[in-house]
């Protein structure tokens, strides 16, 4: 059963692809990602089947969801609807939640997840 309140601190830090750091809690249907990025790092476009929620807390980022890029900054959100294709890049060093429905699975290991890693390919 996952915890009811979380100290992002307390976790430690995975990097799921070059430049991405992050710290990963679950409820019982939905995961949170926690991530320090790279000034610079680039996330490959991808899809999934979850509904996604991105939180901009630090730093500037370009977001593209369904070929449309977006200039997302401190204060910002940006839902990405299930299986819309996007990507990211990081124009400063970021610190960003991304909020996924349902729960990933593959987020709860410890490696990369399989979708990402056909992305990077």
């Amino acid at each position: 059963m996952p915890d009811s309140i979380v100290d992002w601190d307390k976790l430690e830090p995975r990097t799921v692809i070059p430049g991405f750091h992050g710290r990963f809690a679950h409820s019982h249907t939905m995961t949170y990602a926690m991530w320090q990025i790279d000034a610079g790092a680039t996330l490959p476009l991808h899809s999934h089947m979850h509904e996604q929620v991105v939180h901009q807390y630090e730093g500037r980022m370009e977001l593209t969801i369904d070929g449309v890029t977006h200039l997302m900054a401190p204060g910002m959100m940006a839902v990405i609807p299930p299986n819309a294709p996007h990507s990211a890049r990081a124009l400063t060093d970021c610190r960003t939640m991304d909020v996924f429905y349902p729960l990933r699975e593959d987020y709860m290991g410890t490696g990369v997840p399989s979708l990402l890693q056909a992305a990077l390919k």
